[in-house]
Parts: structure tokens; C-alpha cells; sequence
């Protein structure tokens, strides 16, 4: 039996859930998100909760239980209050800027990278040296934090890179001088 699976998620006032067979859309203050699942889930609400259920006791159900109720539990916690990831810039010279919608950054390149900005997410410079990916899918604040993240991934002797907030970088040694 899954743990996960059989939670109940409690939907906050307002947020509002429509399912419509194996179509989840959830819609609220942040946004609307909606994803169609495999039969082998049945989603149901009373009231302010909802539920998970297995429709048949297979393997492959099984499996998919727990996964099903927290894709739907990121859903309405995204409408409702949204997700951020914070990304910080170490190196002499990088920086970043937003340039209307999209983001500007200085990497070391010879000329500057310009992320452009997905619909449904929004990027915030407090610092130059801080950059801030927000919105309401956590799927989707998570894979343009990490694309943004390739263009200067941390390397482990000097530490300079595009990391996340509070990842530890593993420092290596630079090499030794030869003593005779």
C-alpha cells in the first residue's frame, strides 16, 4: 500500500479543482495548470479534499498511486502559492540583468547569454549576483532553473559557477608543487 498514495490533499479556498475523468486542472491566484493521467488512478473530491485511489490491484497501478497524488499536491500548492528557485552567480564579473521579460546574463563569454523567458515563469534579479526562477509548475520552475544553471555549471577548483542556493560545491586541490 503506498504511503504517499493514500494522503489526502487538502485544497486551500482558493483554489479550484475540476476533474474531469482522468483530467486534473486546478486554477488559481498564480495561474491554471491541468494534466491528463493513465486510467490506473482514479482522482476524486469531497468537498476540500481529494483523493487517490488504485483502480486495480496491478503492479504498474501500484506504482503509479503515490506519483499521481503528488503531481496533483504540486499543482494546487502551485496555484495557490507558487514555486521559486533561487540561483547564485560566483565568478569575477558574473552577473545578471533582466532585460524586459528575459534574462541577461555576463558568464565570462565573450558576449553576453540572453535567456529568454517561458510563458508561466518569472525571473527576478535582487542582486547582480542573484537570480530568481518563479512560478506556478514546479516541473517546469525546476528544468529552466537547471537550463539556466548549464551555461556555467560550479567547477570544483575555484567554486566559480551558476549554483543553486546552499548547494555545497566540492572543492579539489589545484595541482601540488613538486618538491624534491
Amino acid at each position: 500500500m503506498s504511503r504517499i498514495g493514500k494522503m489526502p490533499i487538502t485544497v486551500p479556498s482558493n483554489v479550484t479543482v475540476t476533474i474531469d475523468g482522468s483530467t486534473v486542472t486546478a486554477k488559481g491566484p498564480k495561474g491554471e495548470l491541468s494534466r491528463t493521467f493513465l486510467p490506473l488512478v482514479q482522482v476524486s473530491q469531497e468537498g476540500d479534499t481529494i483523493t487517490c485511489s488504485i483502480a486495480e490491484e496491478t503492479r504498474e497501478a501500484k506504482a503509479q498511486w503515490g506519483l499521481v497524488r503528488t503531481l496533483v499536491n504540486n499543482m494546487v500548492e502551485g496555484v495557490s502559492a507558487g514555486f521559486s528557485k533561487k540561483l547564485e552567480l560566483v565568478g569575477v564579473g558574473y552577473r545578471a540583468a533582466l532585460k524586459g521579460k528575459n534574462l541577461e546574463m555576463q558568464l565570462g563569454y565573450s558576449h553576453p547569454v540572453l535567456v529568454e523567458c517561458p510563458e508561466g515563469i518569472t525571473f527576478e534579479c535582487p542582486q547582480p549576483t542573484e537570480i530568481i526562477v518563479s512560478g506556478p509548475s514546479k516541473e517546469q520552475v525546476g528544468q529552466v532553473a537547471a537550463d539556466i544553471r548549464k551555461w556555467r555549471k560550479p567547477e570544483p577548483y575555484k567554486g566559480k559557477g551558476i549554483r543553486y542556493e546552499g548547494e555545497y560545491i566540492r572543492r579539489k586541490l589545484g595541482k601540488a608543487a613538486k618538491s624534491e
